[in-house]
This record gives structure tokens, C-alpha cells and sequence, in this order.
């Protein structure tokens, strides 16, 4: 008999909570027998109470071990000052992302994002063949994204305090470049790479590549000139390689000349590994190539306490939220709920749900707004372009 599984579903703000149900619409259409306990997360939270990532999610979380979370809202410091609650106001409340805080409090340090082709989908990228025609390359990337270090572990300060200041005076470039500059005119965000951490996102990329077969595993980091932090994760990646997993080759390409490549050549890159921030800007690259955020997923998983969060890479877009009839693209939360599935070994379900979802696409009856290259506005409907639950209504029909 099937284990029943209990899910944390985190909603969030916008149209995280549309995407969401219809995410588990198809769930329950594949057969996945699970409970669902809702956590609160997201903007209203911080506004009311001044933490959008209130203990007793967390706690849910750490109970239950899996969470299908739709989006949140995020804005910047002042804003989000503005919009707290009018008794909360002034008492020192600062707004830090609920989802970053998800990574760091359980470290989630593992983040996977799978970019692969659907056939027949008119957002794909396309390219000239040099012969007068155009060409359809075959994307499947999977880029493997240290999630809890480096530029945002948010380790910063705005005129930083004097020991912070006078420890980074003893460095000759800081003195050179910034000595005379006032320190209350500096901003100061700090890049930290683990040999830790970073050992195991580079374990996690070669095994991934190890057990589907891809040749290569690709870091994608900036060594030439971050030399410290990206030339470590080089170095152990070339000592982890030549090790153990010496049939796969080891690439190295800087962040900068890996977006180029991919408008040129993106088919011959399988796994790449990256720390936060190159990782969040490489993915996003691969996503567009595919069709875009409605189309991207991802997987934020600790293997020690085996806590998984499953989330599209898109944001809470709070004014289609508002719309009567949603338009959003519900692909991503639905890869996202494959991923989760694979996390809790149903990978029957998972694959069941992938061809569905891919034979949809390849018919082409039913496409939303954005495969129809619409402008995302109320009216898209009448132009043909299918709702949020019309999309997840044809994926059910194939499963």
C-alpha cells in the first residue's frame, strides 16, 4: 500500500495561491494520497504581525519535512517599512525575504533547477543554421545553485560599524580604493563561500550527472577576477572530479561568457553548479530559453534532515492575482510538484505527470497567454488564450 504523505502548502502572496491549487488538482488527478496542512508565509504576514515567515511555519515545516510553496511578495527596505501595520510602525521590524529565511533556517543549501525542452512550445529559442533557415536546439540543463552563502546570506551593512570598517582598512585595495571615502557613505555586501557548503553542491552536481548520464558538469563562476571564492569552487570541483568521478568532464566558463553561450550554443551544456548569485542568474538564462518563468522549477533540498521546498522560480505578480479569471501560466508550479514528488520517491507519479504536461504542450490546443506571446491583460481569455485552471484541466485530462 502507498504511503500517505502529509504536505506543508505554503501559498504565499499574488498568484502563488492560484498556482498552488491547481498544482494539487493534479496531484490528486495523478493519484498522490497526501494531506495538505497550509503555513502562513508571505507579505500579509510581515505587514501584520512584522515576520513574514512566522515560528509556527516553521515549525510545520520541521514536522512535516516537505512544502509545495507558491510566491511571495518582496520588496525593497523602505517599502516594506511603509506597508507595516500602523502599531507596528517603529519598532524596529526589518523585512528579510521569508523564502531566503526558509534556506538558511533548515539549510537548504542544495538548490536544483531542471531546464529542459518542451517540443512544440512556440517560446522556445530558436536560432539561424547558417544555411538561410533556422534550427530548434534541444535544451536539457540542470543547474545545480548553492542556495544558502554567498552573496545572499546577507551578511551586510550600510555605514558599516567601526570594527567592521577598521578590519577591512587593513586591506591594500580597500585602503587604496575606499580609504578616503566617508564611512557613512558605504554599502558594504559581503560574497562567503564554505569549503563545506561548497563541497557539497559540487557532490550533488556530478552526482546528478553520474546517474542521468550527462557528460559534463559546468562551473559557472567568475575565477579571474573573484578569486577567492570562485577560484575555491573551481579548485575543489577539479580535485572532486579527477577523485571521483573521473568519466565526467569538468568545464569551467565565467558567468558573463556562459550568457552568451547560451544563445549560441546552449544544447551543449548539461550540468552546470554555481554559488547564489551566478546560480539564480544562469537558471533564470535557461529558463528564457525554454519559455520563460512559467516554465521554471526548482528544488531546495537539505539531504541531512531531509527537509524539501518545491517552488516555481517566478514571482507573486499581485496584479494578475486581481484579475477575475487567472491567466497564469501554471507549468512551473506543477514541475515544481514533480520535483517534489522525485524527493518523496514517487517517480512513477512524477514521470506520469511530466508526459502529460509535455504531451499538452506538443498539441498546442490549449496554451496560456504568454505561449501565445499575449500581453498579460484580463481580457486574454477572449483571444483564445487558456486560464490558469483550463491549463491544469487539459494536463488532468492527459493523466
Amino acid at each position: 500500500m502507498a504511503k500517505k504523505h502529509t504536505i506543508v502548502k505554503l501559498p504565499g502572496d499574488g498568484i502563488g495561491r492560484v498556482v498552488l491549487e491547481e498544482a494539487i488538482r493534479v496531484l490528486e488527478a495523478a493519484g498522490f494520497d497526501a494531506d495538505y496542512v497550509e503555513g502562513d508565509i508571505g507579505w500579509e504576514f510581515w505587514k501584520t504581525e512584522g515576520n513574514p515567515l512566522p515560528q509556527r511555519t516553521i515549525d510545520l515545516i520541521k514536522k512535516h519535512k516537505t512544502a509545495l510553496f507558491g510566491a511571495i511578495t518582496s520588496k525593497p527596505k523602505d517599502a516594506a517599512l511603509e506597508e507595516l501595520n500602523p502599531e507596528l510602525q517603529n519598532k524596529g521590524y526589518v523585512y528579510s525575504s521569508p523564502i531566503v529565511g526558509l534556506r538558511q533556517h533548515f539549510n537548504l543549501d542544495i538548490c536544483q533547477r531542471p531546464c529542459k525542452t518542451y517540443k512544440g512550445n512556440p517560446l522556445n529559442f530558436i536560432r539561424r543554421d547558417g544555411k538561410g533557415g533556422t534550427e530548434e536546439p534541444e535544451i536539457d540543463a540542470v543547474i545545480f545553485r548553492q542556495n544558502t552563502e554567498g552573496l545572499y546570506g546577507g551578511v551586510e551593512w550600510s555605514d558599516p560599524p567601526k570594527q567592521i570598517h577598521d578590519a577591512l582598512m587593513t586591506h591594500p585595495k580597500f585602503q587604496k580604493n575606499f580609504g578616503e571615502v566617508a564611512k557613512e557613505e558605504i554599502s558594504i555586501s559581503t560574497r562567503i563561500f564554505t569549503q563545506k557548503a561548497t563541497e557539497r553542491i559540487l557532490r550533488a552536481a556530478f552526482e546528478h550527472a553520474k546517474k542521468f548520464g550527462y557528460k559534463s558538469v559546468t562551473v559557472c563562476e567568475k575565477p579571474n577576477v573573484i578569486r577567492e571564492t570562485s577560484g575555491m569552487m573551481f579548485a575543489m570541483a577539479k580535485e572532486i572530479q579527477k577523485k571521483d568521478y573521473p568519466n565526467i568532464e569538468l568545464w569551467n566558463t565565467n558567468i558573463d561568457a556562459q550568457m552568451m553561450w547560451l544563445t549560441k550554443t546552449p544544447e551543449n551544456y548539461g550540468v552546470i553548479v554555481s554559488g547564489n548569485m551566478f546560480g539564480d542568474i544562469v537558471s533564470d538564462g535557461y529558463a528564457g530559453l525554454i519559455g520563460g518563468l512559467g516554465f521554471a522549477c526548482s528544488a531546495q533540498i537539505n539531504p541531512d534532515n531531509g527537509i524539501g521546498v518545491f517552488e516555481p522560480t517566478h514571482g507573486s505578480a499581485p496584479k494578475y492575482a486581481q484579475y477575475d479569471v487567472s491567466i497564469t501560466n501554471p507549468v512551473a508550479m506543477i514541475a515544481s510538484a514533480c520535483l517534489m514528488l522525485d524527493h518523496v520517491k514517487e517517480y512513477d507519479m512524477a514521470e506520469r505527470i511530466r508526459n502529460a504536461v509535455a504531451q499538452v504542450i506538443a498539441e498546442g490546443e490549449v496554451r496560456t497567454y504568454d505561449m501565445m506571446k499575449l500581453k498579460g491583460s484580463p481580457d486574454v481569455t477572449k483571444q483564445g488564450a487558456a486560464s490558469t485552471q483550463q491549463m491544469a484541466d487539459a494536463i488532468i485530462r492527459k493523466l
